[in-house]
């Protein structure tokens, strides 16, 4: 039962409020919306397959009580506090932490008061909707949050958070989650992931490998980082040929904690096939102080391909996630550190930029290659067409700024023309925020479902085969494109 939130936290309430009308997301034509509710109906309940985000696997493997509202919904959310920053709000009065590591003074309830007194600046924004649904599914809470009960939201969140029911495991029980990926570097020892799987607990968390660090020049202490990754890998990466090899090691190891594939955050998604004579001057070159900026864009290029070409071999997915401006405010990367909601999208070429590594691999029935953009502009003239004739290539679903209702409207609109369902790999979360993935994969079901309900109403699909491709695009599709039946235990 909610909680009153007018009086004291221990005063029980029978609540009427609710945020989530059980209509959302459908279409205001009473006919479609029909058709809408019952394909929506037969998936609304399917579980969850989350293969690509950002929680933390020490979650799973501690599974110890979340300690506040503020540092389990606030604190972690570039989402939220970019559009704080944007009205003005200080990253410290928000409690995020700074790039020593170091906290701002304050306590964690009055950060929750600064954020509830401004909760009306995300009207109508995707995390308004994931909010609303986790105080309202998760924490029974009805109301608005606002500046009148932000205490009584802490408290309701903070008592709960305290209980077994709240604890990590138990969450992910509830939510339905079948399967979460995490995204670790090379330079992880994955012992979070050892420890999960020592527990004995039935839940499938498995890792993913985001090689940035040691791929990418301009990455903070690139150098060091790749003389670390030869010493967890017994190779010496001082040699091109070491180097590659390391990588094979740390991909094996990844596969060994559950691993299906590989993530990479490129500013660009150019690629090149350089020979290996090439390759090994320029690995030279990189390691040096002061790397030319040219230098570094063509090293983070051939090792696409050659993350491709280990592909081949080992059967890891590869994600290219490519076209964000990173750090974009050096005053807040200075302060703040990376992630903190001033990575900014940026117009990004595929046709050219993926020919060198298509045509080394691109025809091999080994390889599976999932695109993602922040690039809008491209899905029909160039990512669904590439898709379309591409058999390594796949879709992945709308990302980042365009995870929203609008957004993956648009993503169906310009690419099930030319790339049809079947070559996009339906949805994921991409998230840190474990509480909203629930909220996310519903989002996505919902707007799905609403989508093949006006291809129905418009007589251009069959109503039985649009059931059978929103179970699709809700639960089969991620777990091919992912290779995860055969990881199933």
């Amino acid at each position: 039962m909610a909680r009153a939130l007018s009086g004291s936290p221990s005063e029980p309430c029978v609540a009427t409020l609710s945020n989530l009308h059980p209509d959302r997301l459908f279409p205001a034509d009473p006919g479609v919306r029909g058709i809408a509710r019952g394909l929506y109906a037969q998936i609304r309940d399917l579980p969850i397959i989350s293969p690509h985000g950002h929680t933390d696997p020490a979650w799973f493997a501690a599974n110890e009580a979340f300690g506040n509202a503020a540092d389990l919904l606030l604190t972690p959310d570039h989402y939220l506090f970019r559009m704080l920053v944007s009205q003005g709000v200080s990253l410290d009065d928000l409690g995020v932490p700074r790039a020593d590591g170091s906290r701002p003074d304050g306590d964690p309830r009055e950060w929750w008061r600064t954020f509830a007194a401004h909760y009306s600046l995300f009207a109508a924004t995707p995390s308004r909707m994931w909010l609303d649904w986790v105080f309202e599914e998760v924490f029974e809470l009805r109301e608005t949050l606002s500046a009148a009960n932000a205490d009584a939201f802490y408290d309701v969140i903070g008592e709960k958070l305290a209980q077994p029911a709240f604890r990590p495991r138990a969450l992910f029980e509830r939510f339905n989650i079948e399967l979460l990926a995490t995204t670790e570097s090379p330079l992880d020892d994955l012992r979070h992931h050892q420890a999960i799987r020592d527990s004995g607990w039935k839940g499938r968390v498995v890792t993913a490998y985001r090689p940035d660090p040691v791929v990418d020049p301009e990455f903070a202490g690139f150098a060091d980082n790749v003389a670390r990754l030869g010493e967890l890998a017994g190779e010496d990466t001082s040699t091109w040929k070491g180097y590659l090899a390391a990588h094979r090691a740390r991909r094996a190891f990844f596969m060994a904690a559950g691993a299906t594939s590989t993530d990479h955050g490129h500013p660009t998604c150019r690629t090149a096939d350089l020979s290996a004579a090439e390759a090994e001057r320029l690995f030279r070159r990189v390691l040096e102080p002061g790397v030319a900026a040219e230098d570094a864009e063509l090293f983070r290029a051939q090792m696409l391909t050659e993350m491709a070409a280990m592909s081949l071999d080992d059967g890891l997915v590869m994600q290219i996630h490519p076209g964000s401006c990173r750090n974009h405010s050096a005053w807040v990367y200075d302060r703040y550190g990376r992630d903190k909601g001033f990575d900014i999208p940026m117009r990004t070429d595929y046709v050219q930029a993926l020919r060198p590594l298509l045509g080394r691999h691109g025809m091999d029935p080994r390889l599976d290659i999932i695109l993602f953009t922040l690039d809008e502009s491209a899905y029909s003239r160039e990512l669904a067409p590439l898709a379309g004739a591409y058999p390594c290539l796949k879709l992945g679903p709308a990302w980042w700024f365009h995870d929203s209702p609008n957004g993956m409207r648009r993503f169906r609109d310009l690419t099930t023309e030319t790339a049809g369902f079947f070559n996009t790999v339906g949805f994921n979360d991409d998230t840190r925020a474990f509480l909203s993935i629930p909220a996310r994969h519903d989002v996505a079901r919902r707007v799905d479902c609403a989508f093949l309900a006006g291809l129905v109403a418009e007589h251009r699909l069959p109503e039985d085969e649009a059931h059978s491709i929103a179970k699709s695009l809700a639960y089969d599709l991620p777990k091919q494109a992912y290779k995860l039946e055969a990881t199933a235990c």
